[in-house]
């Protein structure tokens, strides 16, 4: 009897977060709000940056580029979820959740670069400040810009190159609202495990090394805050930092949750909501995270908010 190849008849199902057709519109609405407001966060945070000439330090130079990120992270994802949550067949084509599934990561991906980046500008603020403008010099911050960039897309590249060689022919109903590695992996009827090990091996690289980045960072960070005498001091060093290390417990939180375990222990509910954090809710919190805490972006979006009234 000839199996059925789905992958390339007729693509796949995207369940999305629920099934309840009462559900739909509720969630269309609240997703729309949660991009649309991620987008003009954002936006403004870029704005508010290359407008305002004091804003033009490597910080805010990683800040401007995540911002810009954290908009393709999730239009990656949202748009279609949104378009589904309103159409009834929910279908994308096997090319389209390549595509999805490679853009998804490379964004992700350059997240956790930009932010280890921003845990090495913190690192030499603090530790080294006489030797900042020399070691965080524009040349040096653009080729960490671009570094990050390309081993992201290269890793999004090879485990595309790995899922497109899998043969899926038995559901071809994807419990999840986009293209993710493990939802998919579970349709395969092609054997998993030497792609499952290719896959956790080669993550585990590329997640891991800016997380280890950001940690030893912070490492020397608190090391020397803590031989700072006065209490201000301390409390001044601290809170340069404090709206960084908010979004990277937030992100690394849930995407070590979602990725760091093995293909067996997958749950569809619990991953769903994890996924939910990091794609769409983080993202949208950044702008936030980012100004009410710091004085420099409130000055920026005060300046920008001026020009754009006069």
């Amino acid at each position: 009897m000839e199996t059925k190849n789905y992958s390339s008849d007729s693509g796949f199902i995207l369940l999305g977060l629920s099934s309840n057709p009462q559900l739909q519109k509720p969630l269309f609405a609240i997703f729309l709000i949660m991009y649309l407001v991620t987008v003009v966060g954002n936006v403004l945070i870029i704005l508010a940056i290359h407008s305002d000439p004091r804003l033009h330090t490597p910080m805010y130079f990683f800040l401007s580029n995540l911002s810009f990120m954290d908009i393709c992270f999730t239009t990656v994802t949202v748009p279609k979820m949104l378009v589904n949550l309103l159409s009834e067949t929910k279908a994308i084509s096997f090319v389209g959740c390549l595509v999805q599934m490679y853009f998804f990561m490379a964004c992700g991906n350059t997240d956790s670069y930009l932010l280890a980046s921003m845990a090495i500008d913190r690192l030499v603020a603090i530790c080294h400040p006489f030797h900042y403008n020399r070691v965080m010099n524009p040349r040096r911050c653009l080729l960490m810009l671009l570094g990050s960039c390309t081993i992201s897309h290269l890793h999004s590249l090879l485990r595309v190159l790995l899922m497109s060689h899998l043969s899926f022919c038995a559901s071809h109903v994807i419990k999840h609202f986009f293209c993710d590695t493990q939802p998919v992996l579970k349709l395969s009827c092609s054997d998993t495990s030497s792609s499952q090990i290719v896959v956790m091996t080669e993550t585990l690289a590329v997640i891991a090394t800016p997380f280890l980045c950001i940690l030893f960072s912070y490492l020397r960070i608190i090391i020397t805050v803590l031989r700072i005498p006065s209490a201000a001091g301390k409390w001044k060093a601290f809170s340069t930092c404090s709206s960084h290390l908010t979004v990277v417990a937030l992100t690394y939180g849930s995407v070590i949750y979602v990725y760091f375990r093995p293909l067996s222990m997958y749950s569809v509910v619990k991953d769903r909501v994890a996924t939910v954090m990091y794609t769409v809710v983080t993202p949208m919190l950044n702008p936030f995270i980012y100004s009410l805490r710091n004085k420099d972006m409130k000055r920026g979006l005060r300046k920008l908010r001026d020009r754009i009234h006069s």
